[in-house]
């Protein structure tokens, strides 16, 4: 590690005004960050701890019944939830216990790694990613691998999640990293399927349009009949290649379908 200052607001207002500084950087849960820090592939003079921050924490119903999770709200605690279960056993599944109580949604959202789960679950369900500077649509918020709509010292505040009349989420783990070599969150609504993958595309999370047009029509693994997702795009790796990924991504979207249906 090299040295670098630390600061730690207790507000909002205070954080916001300490990412003001030169070369300052936001600090959610640090279970991204800090290896990379370790790694020299980003070095800050300036940390801004977020985890003091209060008014970024909790998950709430809206008036709208949005599931509403403040980006300060661990991975944990949202598996602890019950009113998207979907959500909530995605949360469940990410990493292991230690990272799942310190990682949160709003450094994962931020950071938009290509291999996130969150990503995929914004995506899927519509939700709307608010910061101290405004709201983004998901389907505008993730813009490509580690980019995002996000300016310079931008705050995830919050997630809102519209409830699907069903939803559910595959994913098929790397072994040694558990994040997902690929992974399908499928999710139903009055107005038609939508269907996000993560964990495939050089990219980033990514919507399968021709999977959301059949099931929309017929919620079944029968709709998939006949489909198959292209290998353009798609990562080669150690781990497995661009046609393999493609293979998987038809395969877990079946599975998604039959345990939501």
């Amino acid at each position: 590690m090299y040295a670098f200052d630390l600061e730690r607001p207790t507000t909002l207002a205070d954080a916001i005004a300490a990412l003001k500084g030169e070369d300052a950087q936001a600090l959610g849960g640090g279970q991204t960050l800090i290896p990379t820090l370790k790694q020299r592939l980003a070095m800050p003079a300036k940390l801004v701890s977020l985890a003091g921050v209060d008014e970024i924490k909790g998950i709430c119903r809206n008036d709208a019944g949005r599931l509403c999770v403040g980006g300060g709200t661990t991975h944990g605690e949202i598996a602890a939830q019950s009113d998207y279960p979907a959500l909530a056993a995605l949360a469940g599944r990410i990493g292991d216990p230690a990272v799942r109580n310190r990682g949160t949604i709003g450094g994962s959202v931020a950071n938009n790694d290509p291999s996130a789960c969150y990503p995929a679950a914004c995506l899927a369900s519509g939700a709307t990613i608010v910061t101290d500077r405004g709201e983004y649509a998901a389907d505008d918020f993730f813009q490509g691998m580690f980019t995002t709509s996000l300016a310079e010292g931008e705050i995830v505040t919050e997630v809102r999640f519209p409830i699907p009349e069903a939803a559910n989420y595959q994913k098929f783990a790397q072994p040694a990293s558990r994040f997902p070599l690929v992974g399908v969150f499928v999710a139903r609504f009055a107005d038609g399927v939508r269907v996000a993958v993560t964990g495939a595309s050089e990219g980033g999370v990514f919507r399968w349009s021709e999977a959301e047009t059949a099931l929309s029509s017929d919620f079944s693994v029968g709709a998939l009949e006949g489909l198959s997702a292209s290998a353009e795009g798609l990562i080669t790796d150690l781990h497995g290649s661009a046609d393999y990924r493609a293979h998987l991504i038809k395969v877990l979207t079946g599975r998604a379908v039959t345990a939501a249906a």
